[in-house]
């Protein structure tokens, strides 16, 4: 599966570097999975999801941000997620919901 996260923050791409080994940061539009912080990059949801409508988009931002995190939804994302809870299991967080 091919991960691609967004965010510039360097903490935030150790976490995540940490725990899906092959992510790829920036935009890659062959991701099958796409990370995006909500809290710097909210705005780009709509485009992903433009571009690349068939990715699932996983998002994660503060558990405060309410506004934001339905936003993020409304644009399409698949999942928001509060950081707290993204960053317990990233690998997890963006794994496809068992039916």
């Amino acid at each position: 599966m091919i991960v691609a996260a967004t965010t510039s923050d360097i903490m935030d791409r150790s976490r995540i570097g940490s725990s899906i080994p092959d992510v790829r940061f920036g935009l890659d539009l062959s991701a099958e999975v796409v990370i995006i912080d909500i809290s710097r990059d909210a705005g780009q949801v709509a485009e992903i999801r433009a571009a690349m409508p068939s990715a699932r988009i996983v998002c994660y931002g503060p558990h405060v941000d309410d506004e934001a995190a339905d936003a993020a939804r409304q644009a399409g994302a698949d999942v928001v997620l509060p950081r707290s809870r993204f960053f317990r299991d990233p690998a997890a967080a963006i794994a496809p919901a068992e039916r």
